[in-house]
């Protein structure tokens, strides 16, 4: 499958208009309108059940809205078409928790796990494979890994270093759009710090990304907006300029305290 070519006018590496989805009796999604400008982070907030998991399956082809539009790189998604596969080629990437990776698998396959690079004979070229991934740990992200080679299994890895590699790859696969679904549960404050390091690189990189977690302070650090997502409905976007840490902190605690029903009453 080609990758569809981007429209480079565009300001916008996402868009979701007017988007629903329904299971069954139960309305997940109502009318959700996002948008992620290229080269901006994105930081999804929300408690759970609030529809972040729903969001990141509809753009990650796992399954289509029951209505709305998406755009990515300013052309139109055809759900009838558009499943995990094709979400891939549009250029959309996503790292999940502690999952992304294959524990018993040295890294250098890990980078190319369903996508391996082959010689005019069909054989996996493996010395090819491993200059990437050396090339992509140490330029990409920075990786300072003591002892740590393309050789060592993930399992030797600390959680923050995992997280590092799997944002790594999918930043070398061309994605536009990078969703990191809570890329610091249960790791100590070291091994966030790292992970922290890591999203800075994806900004660098010119690249956009959808930042979701619960942590505040981490989403704070390095998202340029907040989304603020409330059962199934977007709450508030506001940019990091127009908001203090300690306000954003204010503002949730409100909001988790029911000023969304407030304002309906």
């Amino acid at each position: 499958m080609s990758n569809p070519l981007p429209d480079s006018t565009d300001q916008y590496a996402l868009r979701m208009v007017n988007i629903d989805k329904h299971f069954g009796l139960v309305r997940a999604l109502t009318d959700i309108n996002l948008d992620v400008g290229r080269n901006e982070i994105v930081g999804l907030i929300g408690d759970n059940g609030a529809g972040k998991s729903t969001i990141v399956k509809i753009l990650t082809g796992v399954f289509p809205p029951s209505s709305g539009e998406l755009y990515i790189a300013g052309r139109k998604v055809d759900f009838r078409r558009y499943n995990v596969q094709s979400a891939h080629a549009h250029g959309i990437e996503t790292v999940y928790q502690d999952k992304s990776l294959g524990e018993k698998q040295v890294l250098w396959r890990n980078f190319f796990i369903g996508r391996q690079i082959t010689n005019r004979f069909g054989f996996i070229d493996v010395k090819k494979q491993k200059a990437i991934a050396n090339d992509i740990m140490v330029n990409t992200i920075g990786f300072r890994g003591r002892g740590i080679t393309v050789d060592s299994k993930v399992s030797q890895l600390s959680g923050g270093e995992r997280q590092g590699i799997a944002i790594g790859r999918a930043m070398h696969f061309e994605a536009d759009l990078i969703i990191l679904d809570e890329p610091t549960v249960a790791l100590s404050l070291k091994e966030v710090a790292k992970v922290i390091n890591f999203v800075h690189k994806i900004k660098e990189a010119g690249k956009a990304c959808i930042y979701i977690s619960h942590s505040i302070p981490d989403v704070y650090e390095v998202c340029d907006r907040f989304v603020v997502l409330d059962r199934g409905e977007i709450g508030a976007s506001i940019p990091k300029k127009e908001i203090s840490l300690k306000a954003l902190d204010e503002f949730l605690l409100e909001y988790a305290h029911g000023r969304k029903d407030k304002q309906r009453s």
